[in-house]
């Protein structure tokens, strides 16, 4: 090769080379990724504030404030105060997703009034029919005899369908328990909320959202039964009842890793509930409630994207070590709305109809009524030392105390204004 060509080839190579080595870049796994994660509508719900129904992190940093933290990778999330109902921060907060056994505090806020904990029930073959392949269950038998006691440690420990299926059964089945359920959503302004399975199993067009899975719990949490229940770490359940012999128990542990610890997480100081869920469609969910120096947070994790182990427990822990910090130092990017019967001071109305996936929130902003006319939504929490986990012993304790007239008083003086397994 002459001289002319091997220079000639020389210059092409350092031409061309660092175009060839550059060309696959493009086709980074990591960006295809990216790309093929779903994406939150354009618009959404702008109930409890414009800002909730703009895509993206919303967020009002003060002076001191500490910025978010950096590994969230929920779809949806929101930080919100319990006792004054202001979102200190939120991710895609309205946007409708698949609620998973997050939507059993629905259930429990709806149909704990309905029945006395002491009334007791006869499981037919029918009450447990129709439960969905791989649903989680606490162990109900057909021909057995429990408490509604009983059946809700099974709803709020285990998250078993086994148990909201009876309940439902006892609620007139099926249709009337959905319609209940649904109804009770729009009269909490939950407008995101459409419910198909009442224990959360995956359904077409079957959806919430964190802002309402956090005001359910919110509201779910005025109940002294609903807050025993979900702040329940451990408790005996009735085993099969047999002839001439004394009926046996079992112990089922909550499934809300935050509150028991388990599994590599460590329980979370202040933890007082609620409700974790994950299905195939929902991924991992979790709503949680937590108190530490007089302040209560809510927050709630929808279908984080992380590889990392209980994903959905360490990112709202997270969110709750910075709404600690955070409080006082930021501006509220929204609020969480009080019923509508607290808006207008009457019942709300049964209408009948179900609330549409997604469709369901007005064009403008719903403002919550002021503090003296919210009807006590208002809530205050001490949860004395915590969860106090005693390892040796396996021994845990949470005491409560949700003073409403109280904290409202407060205000007044201050303001002067394919399986659902957990």
């Amino acid at each position: 090769m002459s001289a002319s060509k091997k220079t000639a080839w020389a210059v092409a190579a350092a031409l061309f080379l660092p175009l060839v080595a550059a060309g696959p870049a493009h086709a980074d796994p990591k960006d295809d990724k990216e790309k093929q994660q779903p994406k939150p509508p354009a618009a959404m719900s702008s109930v409890g504030g414009p800002l909730l129904g703009t895509p993206g992190t919303q967020v009002k940093l003060g002076p001191g404030a500490p910025v978010l933290p950096k590994e969230l990778s929920g779809r949806s999330w929101i930080v919100a105060d319990a006792e004054n109902g202001q979102i200190l921060a939120s991710h895609n907060a309205h946007w409708p997703l698949a609620p998973a056994s997050t939507l059993k505090m629905l259930f429990a806020d709806t149909l704990l009034p309905k029945f006395p904990r002491t009334q007791n029930h006869l499981v037919a073959p029918a009450d447990l029919a129709g439960m969905g392949e791989g649903s989680s269950l606490v162990g109900i038998k057909e021909k057995q005899t429990y408490s509604v006691h009983d059946l809700w440690l099974g709803v709020f420990l285990r998250s078993g369908n086994d148990a909201v299926h009876v309940l439902t059964s006892m609620n007139n089945g099926l249709r009337q328990t959905v319609k209940d359920m649904n109804d009770r959503a729009a009269e909490l302004q939950a407008l995101d909320t459409h419910v198909v399975s009442p224990d959360g199993y995956d359904a077409p067009g079957q959806v919430s959202s964190a802002y309402d899975l956090t005001l359910i719990a919110r509201d779910g949490m005025q109940n002294p039964d609903f807050r025993e229940y979900a702040a329940t770490p451990r408790a005996a359940f009735p085993g099969e009842q047999k002839p001439g012999k004394k009926r046996e128990t079992f112990e089922i542990q909550n499934t809300n890793r935050l509150l028991t610890g388990d599994l590599g997480v460590a329980p979370y100081q202040g933890i007082a509930g609620v409700k974790n869920g994950n299905t195939t469609h929902a991924g991992a969910t979790f709503t949680g409630v937590a108190e530490r120096n007089g302040k209560v947070l809510l927050v709630t994790v929808m279908n984080p994207s992380s590889k990392e182990q209980h994903a959905v427990y360490r990112e709202a822990a997270r969110l709750l070590d910075w709404g600690f910090a955070a409080a006082g130092k930021v501006t509220p990017v929204g609020e969480l709305v009080p019923p509508r019967s607290a808006r207008t001071g009457t019942s709300a109305p049964d209408t009948g109809t179900a609330p549409a996936p997604g469709k369901n929130a007005p064009d403008g902003p719903v403002q919550a009524a002021v503090a003296e006319k919210s009807g006590g939504v208002g809530i205050a929490l001490a949860v004395a030392g915590g969860v106090l986990v005693l390892l040796a012993g396996a021994v845990f304790l949470v005491n409560r105390r949700w003073p409403l007239a109280g904290a409202q008083g407060r205000r007044r003086r201050s303001e002067r204004t394919p399986d659902v397994n957990p």
